[in-house]
């Protein structure tokens, strides 16, 4: 947690030159993205492609926003997503079998980042999001059979994910965003037991998640862009 605090007092710093204590202003937003994620395969040493994943829930998120001037701002927040990928190819380790596996989990996120442009309307912004694991899914299709496990906390994967992400807020909430996942999916030192013998089921698996999403009031709702329209006009005061 100390390098997400460290860049987060960094950017301060950085941005005090950009101050406006006219326009300075610390506010929050609740928002929520709809994922279509994909994923980099390499499974022992032999390239694999990922399907699409359409992710439209749960993926909820509440940013707490501070715009030093009118086209620059910092933002932080905390929220859970649901991120993963559908590999097609996956060969078991235990028999050999080539099966359809769709690998998910349910993440709480804290990103850190920028924000340049038009903060009013249309800007574009990026940064850093830390993301830690909460419930592990994973599921097998095979010869029309479906196999499936619920696991909290799971030691499959690494108990934290490096992400970085850009994307651009449009006017009235709307917005895109495009994020890759530093970390590895899956923890590959990870050992199972069937049968009284142990293995690795993602030794050789390589997979790096990446994804775009559109997004919805993440930084800016109707009735927030509606109140500057209305700020700047001189119709509106705070209660």
């Amino acid at each position: 947690m100390k390098t997400p605090l460290l860049i987060f007092a960094f950017s301060l710093m950085l941005a005090a030159p950009f101050a406006d204590a006219q326009t300075g202003e610390f506010y929050s937003t609740f928002g929520s993205e709809m994922i279509f994620s994909f994923a980099s395969i390499d499974d022992n040493e032999q390239d694999a492609s990922g399907v699409l994943r359409w992710t439209p829930v749960i993926n909820l998120q509440t940013m707490l926003n501070y715009d030093f001037a009118k086209s620059f701002g910092l933002f932080t927040g905390i929220g859970v997503r649901n991120v993963g990928f559908i590999y097609d190819d996956y060969i078991d380790p235990v028999s050999g079998d080539k099966v359809k596996k769709k690998f998910r989990n349910y993440n709480i996120g804290i990103p850190i980042g920028l924000k340049v442009g038009n903060l009013d309307r249309l800007f574009v912004y990026g940064g850093y999001e830390i993301e830690f694991p909460l419930a592990y899914k994973e599921k097998t299709f095979q010869n029309e059979v479906k196999d499936k496990f619920v696991v909290w906390f799971s030691k499959r994967v690494p108990t934290v994910y490096h992400t970085l992400m850009v994307g651009v807020q449009f006017p009235y909430g709307a917005g895109l965003k495009f994020k890759y996942y530093l970390t590895n999916f899956h923890n590959k030192d990870y050992t199972a037991t069937i049968d009284g013998t142990q293995y690795k089921p993602y030794e050789g698996l390589n997979s790096n998640v990446f994804y775009i999403s559109l997004t919805f009031s993440l930084f800016k709702n109707t009735d927030l862009y509606y109140k500057q329209e209305l700020k700047t006009e001189g119709k509106y005061s705070a209660l």
